[in-house]
This record gives structure tokens, sequence and C-alpha cells, in this order.
């Protein structure tokens, strides 16, 4: 039985029939069941599947020419790109371990994750929105990094070999030796390190097996219904699973086409949409709701549009509906996940009502066990707890750093997710709250803990607390307040210094991290043991009582 798009119909055993083991075997067996379908569309670039393997292959001998040994670490800083999707798979037949890197991150938060992972070579591009990438990590520290290699732009300053020449050293390796190197690879060998923020401030990385992924995005495009044939636009970054899982990895899995998108513009998508023919538009429902509201939308041919996938965020009910009746979607469905269960948890079904899919993030893919706990024991329906998950989707564990990963996963094997929610009882979640205080800036993760951090390298900055806040276009955003060192108190231009701090974190922090305002404070509030009290300053500012300093005007 299928559903729509050719896929298994929701729930079934995905794809029983195709065993892949690992990425390398994924990509062999595509290029025999779907050889002459397009698998990649850049630009000028248009792979079938057929290439797409000996593309790979060609980026894998050039890892073993420039001495990329099985279990290296692989960095990649780019935008999303078909040399992004080709030089990553092409890692993984070398028997690298794949880092992807944000493309927000500024020069130090990159070279933190590359020193953290020990990776030796650094996969990046010049140019990307005017930022030259390797320039960013001049007088870092970068621990074993050896190699760049630009997947775009011309070698220069900052070093980094350039495409052409990796390709061509990579010439003189025989196919042999790539195919002996896949062939070497086991399923539950590490694939990827997907580095995530914690109540520690500092990144740690989510180790996953090559069957982990392979098996719960098999699931994944199962659920939604994605099938050969389909033309998937990739706006969600290929650094994040839900651009490289649920994007590249997914489409292999159903032979599907990937349509890289590097950033997200209205009119570009339009077009691209109308263009290629676009069927599938997973994204944050910011990314809904900007095409909605664009007047222009009329002036593109948008029926193609057949499948939507959302969360990362509250979804009203009425964006479930408009997605259908403005913008043609015969699907849409919402889902929850963390970097540390593969980025799924729980899906909702192609038969769920509008409401199930707006008010929930559905209910647990097969094969995995989901619970709200409150001190380690289940809850009620209708109570909420902490989301916990146990099954093949949990991470191995922390890269690195034993004591992370025992906090995280109990004996018991239940990962404690640090959201709070509340199950029906069907098992649909909801989630109400996070421990972790992580709010989502237009799908992206925020973590306060990290932030903080950062703020306190400014020189203004002595004490700081930052918490999420409603915004009507990001869903979310950061608003730090501040509490003056001793050089800066009773400043005669508050204003300017809030401004001043803004300034600096634009110039030190990825985009989505940088506060949109900052109160300045005499002191924080904190419970008997000194603990920052985040939600009254939740209640403060959602009540209009602190002046709002913003980077537009004051408030």
């Amino acid at each position: 039985m299928t559903g729509i798009g050719g896929a298994p119909a929701e729930d079934e055993d995905p794809r029983a029939d195709l065993i892949w083991g690992t990425i390398p075997s994924l990509v062999a067996d595509a290029a025999e069941r779907h050889a002459g379908t397009e698998a990649v569309v850049d630009a000028d670039v248009r792979l079938t599947y057929a290439q797409l393997a000996g593309e790979v292959d060609r980026y894998a001998r050039g890892f073993v020419a420039i001495g990329v040994e099985a279990g290296d670490r692989v960095a990649v800083w780019a935008p999303n790109c078909a040399e992004w999707m080709v030089a990553a798979l092409g890692a993984l037949r070398a028997g690298a371990v794949l880092v992807p890197l944000n493309t927000r991150f500024k020069g130090a938060e990159a070279a933190y994750i590359v020193r953290e992972a020990g990776a030796t070579v650094l996969l990046t591009v010049r140019g990307f929105l005017g930022v030259d990438y390797p320039s960013l990590l001049a007088g870092e520290d970068v621990g074993a990094l050896r190699r760049i290699v630009l997947l775009r732009g011309e070698e220069g300053a900052g070093g980094g070999v350039g495409l052409a020449a990796f390709l061509g050293a990579g010439a003189g390796v025989a196919p042999s030796v790539t195919a002996a190197r896949a062939g070497t690879i086991r399923p539950d060998d590490i694939a990827d390190l997907i580095f995530t923020s914690g109540t520690t401030g500092h990144p740690k990385g989510a180790a996953t097996t090559h069957a982990q992924s392979l098996r719960t995005f098999g699931t994944w495009s199962s659920i939604v219904g994605l099938g050969a044939g389909d033309r998937y636009l990739v706006v969600n970054p290929f650094f994040h699973t839900f651009g490289y899982k649920a994007g590249i990895l997914a489409c292999l899995m159903a032979g599907a086409t990937v349509v890289p998108e590097p950033i997200f513009d209205t009119t570009k998508v339009m077009a691209r949409i109308e263009a290629e023919r676009i069927s599938v538009l997973p994204g944050p429902p910011t990314l809904y709701q900007t095409l909605l509201a664009d007047p222009d939308r009329g002036r593109y041919d948008l029926s193609t549009l057949r499948l939507g996938v959302t969360g990362a965020a509250v979804v009203p009910v009425e964006l479930v509906h408009d997605m259908s009746r403005e913008l043609g979607f015969s699907t849409v469905l919402t889902a929850y996940g963390l970097t540390e269960s593969c980025g799924t948890v729980t899906m909702c079904r192609r038969s769920d009502p509008a409401a199930i899919v707006a008010g929930t993030s559905g209910r647990a893919i097969p094969g995995l066990e989901v619970r709200a706990v409150v001190a380690g024991r289940p809850v009620p329906p209708g109570e909420p707890g902490e989301i916990v998950v146990r099954g093949y989707t949990v991470m191995s564990g922390y890269w690195g750093d034993e004591a992370a990963t025992e906090a995280a996963i109990d004996p018991e094997g239940w990962l404690h997710t640090g959201d709070i929610g509340v199950m029906d009882g069907a098992g649909n979640v909801t989630i109400t709250d996070r421990v972790k205080d992580m709010f989502v800036v237009g799908g992206f993760n925020a973590y306060p803990a990290e932030i903080e951090a950062m703020l306190r390298g400014h020189e203004a900055v002595a004490q700081v607390a930052v918490v999420g806040v409603p915004d009507e276009r990001m869903g979310e955003v950061g608003c730090a307040y501040v509490v003056p060192s001793a050089a800066h108190a009773g400043s005669e231009d508050p204003d300017a210094l809030g401004r001043a701090i803004l300034s600096w974190s634009r110039d030190t922090m990825a985009n989505y991290k940088v506060p949109r305002g900052v109160v300045l404070v005499e002191s924080l509030p904190v419970n008997a043991s000194g603990k920052v009290l985040k939600r009254e300053l939740r209640q403060r500012h959602a009540a209009g009582e602190d002046h709002v300093v913003t980077n537009e005007r004051s408030k």
C-alpha cells in the first residue's frame, strides 16, 4: 500500500524492502533505483541520481588524496548549495564523520566547534552574503585543523585550496580505493556530529550513526508522504537536521529532487517554486506567514505545492487553513524533535484534522517511546511534565563529554529533552514550556546560557539574563536584562549604552542569537538560592513595565 507521492502509507514500516545500512550504500542504491531522475538542481548544476553517485565518489577520492582517514572529522561551513550536498556525501563515502557548521557563526563560534570536534578538514566558501569565511578564523585556535577546501570562491588570504585543485588531486586515487572505504563503514559507525548548545552555554556535539539517521528519516519521509517525482525546495539550512536529514537524506531515500535555497528571500523563493515546479516546501511557521503576506504572491504560479511540514514554534490553526486555502498545500503537518534525537520525536499524520496539526506536535513515530514525566514518573494525560524519549533516534552521546551524556540520558535509556509538554489521550504532544529556557527565533534554537556567556565578554556587562519574548514576525526573540559594570553604572546616556551593547552583539554572534532589546537594570530578580527568576522577567516584559532599548529606537 502506498500513500501520496508513492511513499508508504503513514505508520507503515518505512520502505521495508530497502535495507541501506549506511549513507554511502543509500547513495549507491538511489543511483540504481532512480538513475535518470534529477537528484539535485542548483543554478546551472543539474545532476541525475546516476551522475550524483559519480560526483560523490569524485569528492571522496579528493578526501583520500588530502589524507582524510576513516573516522576523521570533516567540517562544512557553507550555505545550502549543490557542492555542500556532494561534498558531505563524499566525505561520508571516504569514511569521515560530518560536522556541519552554522553559516551565521562568527569566527570564534566556528573555531570552538572545529576545535572540539577535532576536525582536520574544513569545507567552506568565500563571498556568501559578502562573508569571507576563512578569514574569520584568522587568529583563532582551530585545534587539529590542517586543511581548508573552498567549495566556492577563489583562493586568497586566510588560506584554502580551490575546489578544482582538490578534485584534481583526487583524480590520482583509484575508484577501488573509495569503494573499499565505503565497504568497511558499518551501520553503527558515527556518521555526524551536530553541535547544539545547552544550559552550560557551551555547544556539545550530538553523535548519531548511519543507521539511526536512515531509519529515522525513512520513517519521516513515509509519514509525510515524500515520494519519487517530488521536487523539494530545501530552505532549511543543511547545517541543521531539518535541512540535512529531513532534506538531503529523505530525498535520497524517496527519489525526490533536492533544490537547495541558500537564503529565504520571498521573491526568489516564489520564482523558484514556479520555475522548478516545487511540490515540497518544509520550514518554520514564519516562512509560510511571510509568503502569505507578500502582496506579489499572485504574480507567481505556486500551484505545484502540495506538502508543507513545520514546527519549532506554536502554529496558529488559521495558518494551517491558509496554507491549504491560499498556498494550495494538500498536506500540512507539524512535528517535534531535537538534535539529540536525530531531529525527530513526534509527528502529526496526514489523516489528522487541522486542530491536531495546529494544536499539537503529533505523537511518537513508530518504534519510539515518549512520555511526560515529573520526578521520573509518568503523569496522566493533560498534566504537564518533562518530555522524555527512548528508542532508536536517541543519540549515541555527546562527543567527548561523558558527564553531559549521563546528564541527558538516564540509566534506563530515556533522553531528557528539557522541554515541558502535555500529552493527550492519543499521545499527541503539545510543548508548553522549556526547562532549559531555550527560545526559537524564526526556526533557530537560541540558548540563553550561551548568549549570556558571550554578552559577559562586553566590558559594560556585569550581570545579564536573556529571555525569549514574543515577536510577530520571528515568533520569539531575545531580550537581555543587563546590570552594567561599575565603570558604566549610572551612564549619562543609558540608551546609547544599550545600543552599543546591541551593536557589539551583532558583530560578535550569529544574528539569531543577537538580542533585539536591552533593558538596563540595577539588579536581577533572584530566588533564595540566587537563581535568576526569568519567569518574572518575561512577565515584566509582557506587562510593558521595562524601558527596552532596541536597534531602531528606545521604547
